[in-house]
């Protein structure tokens, strides 16, 4: 029987993927937990735990914190995650820092089901190695920095801007000057990108 650990805060989310794990062959041994990083820590057991299904929200970096905190303590920890099917910082920074995969809320009950079955059968494939900030990353500026901070929270450009009393343009020029730094292409391989160097906390 497999034993799977549900990290989420929202009581219904935790029924469904509960009801979602009921239905596999063989059955499920389920325990459940918040997303905080000293809460799941505390629950995971790497003897015993053979799936972490981990929810990260939108607008949070909480959840996207305790998925580094627990692959740091435990890298051969199974995590799958959860959320919003269009959070596009939190999928690519999810994968970049070590998740099987990320399974969106709104996704089909045998979709939800296909899915986590291959996440208890089928070995996971290693992990990338956590990035070291380049010399080119540690001169972010505050600002950039501030930036990357809102991309990684969900922020629109107009939000960061609002936020920091600063135009959208301005933001704009700043993200351009980040991208450029990280040698990325767009808001998700930026925030990916931080997460994985640790310039977001």
């Amino acid at each position: 029987m497999a034993s799977v650990l549900i990290c989420e805060d929202h009581r219904e989310v935790r029924d469904r993927l509960a009801s979602v794990l009921a239905t596999l062959g063989g059955g499920s041994r389920i325990n459940s937990c918040g997303t905080a990083g000293s809460e799941v820590l505390a629950h995971y057991n790497p003897r015993t735990v053979d799936l972490v299904l981990l929810g990260i929200h939108p607008g949070q970096r909480a959840g996207l914190l305790t998925l580094r905190a627990l692959l740091t303590a435990h890298p051969g920890a199974n995590v799958l995650t959860f959320g919003a099917p269009d959070d596009t910082a939190a999928i690519a920074a999810s994968v970049a820092l070590g998740a099987r995969g990320y399974l969106r809320w709104d996704a089909a009950r045998p979709y939800m089901v296909s899915t986590l079955a291959h996440a208890l059968t089928v070995p996971s494939t290693l992990r990338p190695a956590p990035l070291t900030a380049t010399a080119d990353q540690a001169r972010l500026s505050e600002r950039e920095h501030q930036v990357l901070l809102g991309m990684s929270e969900g922020k629109s450009n107009g939000e960061i801007g609002r936020a920091l009393f600063l135009s959208e343009d301005t933001i704009k020029t700043h993200a351009r000057r980040l991208f450029r730094k990280l040698r990325v292409g767009d808001r998700a391989e930026a925030v990916a990108h931080g997460f994985r160097a640790n310039l977001l906390t």
